[in-house]
């Protein structure tokens, strides 16, 4: 799968000029040093740029034209791993994007897919644990000890050593082949320890004589070296670990969940028309300018337009909308949102992986296979982890023996060392926080592009609010009916709604629907004429009936009256456009038509204040226009009267000015200051090169929802520093333990596993953000 965005790599080098980039599934990764490894690997190569995930086991590579996928899977497998390109989302399945989340066992089991590892690790860890249960407590609690206890615990804790840890010490074979210590060196090496003593203590020390006794303690001990057993540790961590992993899994499998039912939206079959005739068949044959038929209850096959019918849309799938939206003859709809209602007659418009639908998932993924710069700090304290890990459980065996603290004791610190330290926390921190943080945004309507993203919305004090379109609806709305005295507001109205209905004049359209909305059919003017730049006049029930700004000139208007002339100079000041309705040669009342305020445009930006934002209002309308807008939503700064190539100056200036500065737009012109921003948040029914430019996009065109892009990016961004905060600290206060003695190894293993549980399960508390 190719695609043309660059990646952000943890190397300093460029992207070659006319750089291809593509994507490989890496198989046989265990923890954070083997994706350090393998990204190691990769950007050693000439002209190769990469990036590889844990969590996702991705690789995202850019490479020059002159080295071939195959060089770069070659290179993968020459480090111990697999690679391979990955197979074609498929919607109907779950997708490649599904099951992308989905592999995180770590054992080789080659049995099928995702959910046939995920079932033997869990009867792996099982099987092990029913075995290694008898083994901690005959070993943890004398009471129990019978005279030859020892000999069925070896009998129990083999199995768990060889076949329950069977992947661990397969991987740690494997790096070693190549040169790596991961993760699982430290485990296997570890739990084959702990066996290989106690088996030397049992047949060649005095650990297998008849009446025997073992206790446990969590200290340093001057026990006798042959009479030491490591049983219940070699069992009990290999199990520990089992299902530390196992639990990662799960838990990794749910962070992608998000992203899973995204890819899984999509309708499979779609009825077509072709010559009058219904005709059923796969969505992957559609094509742009098909026409389709949608009936009520079922999903929208594809990115279309209303062609015929008129409906209720439910998108809250799509954008977390919960109220339908109404579409008729006309208007655009999105592929997988269901239709409520009518019966529709769509014409494809988007196919395939163009698609509102695909590109959401294709933007949810590329965020998922990024790194943000806390990451790229963990991976490189990852690649040198365990060879000093290494080098501290060898130091620390030679400081025991040395104090004459015995064999037993500078072993049990040594193999806490080894087990207490893998870094397999540090890897996960970010990526499950991605992963459930931009999965859950989905779900939201809030596409995050990338983990850069979330890095850049904890600095931005400032936002600049596009107006027409993003703080306004973009389309022209009564605002207000005066009339003179004597007059009826509602036949006013409709006198001037009957003439206006014949234009095509947005301010006419306008007067038209509100006219429509509130008294109901009009009725057909005759001898209708276009006055350009005036206005229209006609005959509506046989009465002269003209609308537009008036003046002798038109030809038809009279003076105004006081309270008219008042109300005409009222909504001007306001930046409205005020029109006069006449009849029979006298003026009758004043219309105000202005772009309408978003709804929700006020507490929106009440929102973004809360979060220590200062809103900032940029428009090329009049300052009359863009005051008004602001005063009604509550901004006190404005930018006016700007071109739309001065756009990107007005934000270069306030960067200037020392600020960090987010962008909200959503058309063709906004594109530039969107990209020129330190955020950009594009609403998405805006335009696709605002879409393109943006860091955020809005899939609502609620401005509510930008407020909520921030507050979720910064909590991501929180979860991840936590996630970080307890994998740096844990293994810095664990290690000086470990080497002191004053940590047993079993304990040791159990706090291991749940580390990377834990940090897998404060990642997923984000999916109840709200």
């Amino acid at each position: 799968m190719t695609t043309t965005t660059t990646t952000t790599t943890t190397t300093a080098a460029e992207a070659p000029a006319g750089a291809d980039e593509v994507e490989l599934a890496i198989g046989g990764m265990t923890c954070a040093s083997c994706a350090a490894r393998v990204e190691r690997k990769l950007n050693r190569m000439d002209g190769v740029t990469a990036t590889v995930n844990f969590a996702t086991e991705r690789a995202r590579v850019t490479h020059a034209d002159g080295v071939t996928v195959d060089d770069l899977i070659a290179t993968v497998e020459k480090t111990g791993y697999t690679a391979r390109l990955p197979e074609p989302p498929a919607p109907q399945r779950g997708g490649d994007g599904a099951r992308r989340a989905d592999e995180a066992s770590g054992d080789d089991t080659g049995d099928g897919g995702a959910d046939g590892a995920l079932t033997a690790l869990r009867q792996r860890f099982l099987v092990s644990l029913t075995l290694s249960v008898p083994v901690v407590l005959l070993s943890m609690v004398p009471a129990l000890q019978f005279e030859y206890w020892q000999w069925l615990c070896l009998t129990l804790a083999a199995p768990v050593v060889v076949w329950g840890a069977l992947p661990f010490h397969r991987a740690a074979l494997k790096g070693a082949r190549h040169g790596a210590a991961t993760m699982d060196t430290l485990v296997s090496l570890g739990t084959l320890a702990a066996f290989g003593w106690s088996l030397w203590a049992l047949f060649l020390g005095d650990a297998g004589m008849p009446g025997m006794r073992h206790g446990f303690d969590l200290t340093v001990s001057r026990a006798d070296a042959s009479s030491a057993l490591y049983l219940e540790v070699a069992a009990g961590v290999t199990t520990f670990i089992l299902l530390g992993r196992w639990l990662e899994a799960r838990s990794k499998r749910s962070a992608g969940a998000a992203l899973r039912a995204l890819l899984e939206l999509g309708a499979r079959d779609v009825t077509v028309l072709r010559g009058g005739r219904e005709e059923s068949i796969p969505v992957a044959e559609l094509r742009v300018g098909t026409r389709f038929l949608v009936r009520p209850g079922e999903k929208i096959a594809t990115d279309g337009r209303v062609v015929e019918g008129a409906s209720a849309v439910d998108a809250s799938m799509l954008t977390g909308e919960s109220v339908p939206v109404d579409v008729g003859v006309g208007d655009t709809v999105t592929g997988a949102t269901v239709n409520t209602s009518g019966r529709l007659v769509v014409e494809a418009t988007r196919v395939g992986s163009d698609t509102q639908l695909a590109r959401m998932a294709r933007m949810v993924e590329d965020a998922q296979n990024g790194k943000a710069e806390v990451q790229r700090l963990a991976d490189r304290v990852s690649a040198v982890f365990v060879p000093v890990v290494l080098l501290i459980a060898l130091a620390t065996l030679g400081y025991w023996l040395g104090t004459g603290e015995g064999p037993a004791a500078a072993f049990t610190a040594a193999v806490a060392v080894l087990i207490i330290a893998c870094p397999c926390a540090l890897g996960l921190a970010t990526p499950t926080a991605l992963m459930v943080g931009t999965g859950r945004g989905a779900q939201l309507g809030i596409l995050i592009k990338g983990p850069e993203v979330l890095e850049s919305t904890r600095a931005v004090d400032t936002v600049v609010l596009d107006k027409t379109g993003t703080v306004t609806t973009g389309r022209m709305t009564l605002r207000a009916v005066h009339v003179a005295r004597g007059e009826d507001e509602t036949e006013v109205l409709r006198l001037a709604g009957a003439l206006e209905h014949a234009s095509e004049h947005p301010v006419a359209r306008a007067i038209a629907a509100a006219a429509i909305e509130r008294v109901g059919p009009l009725p057909t003017p005759e001898d209708f004429v276009n006055l350009p730049g005036l206005g229209v006049r006609g005959t509506v029930e046989g009465g002269e009936v003209a609308v537009g700004r008036g003046g002798p000139s038109a030809g038809f208007a009279a003076e105004l009256p006081p309270e008219l002339a008042e109300a005409r100079a009222a909504a001007e000041a306001e930046g409205h456009t005020a029109v006069v309705v006449v009849r029979d040669g006298r003026a009758r009342g004043v219309l105000a038509v202005a772009d309408a305020v978003k709804e929700t445009s006020a507490e929106a930006v009440a929102r973004l204040r809360a979060l220590g934002l200062t809103p900032i209002l940029l428009t090329g309308d009049n300052r009359a226009v863009a005051e008004s807008v602001a005063r009604e939503v509550g901004i006190e700064e404005v930018i006016a009267e700007v071109m739309p190539q001065d756009k990107v100056d007005a934000v270069r200036r306030l960067q200037t000015e020392g600020r960090s500065v987010a962008m909200v737009g959503d058309g063709v012109n906004d594109a530039a200051a969107l990209a020129q921003a330190d955020l950009g948040l594009a609403m998405g029914t805006g335009t696709d090169a605002a879409i393109e430019a943006g860091d955020l996009t809005l899939v609502r065109g609620d401005l509510r929802v930008a407020a909520d892009a921030i507050r979720l990016a910064r909590r991501t961004l929180g979860t991840i520093k936590g996630n970080l905060f307890w994998a740096f600290g844990y293994n810095v206060a664990a290690l000086p333990l470990a080497a002191a003695g004053l940590l047993n190894p079993m304990i040791a293993g159990a706090a291991m596993a749940f580390s990377s549980v834990f940090v897998v399960t404060n990642s997923l508390r984000l999916r109840t953000f709200r």
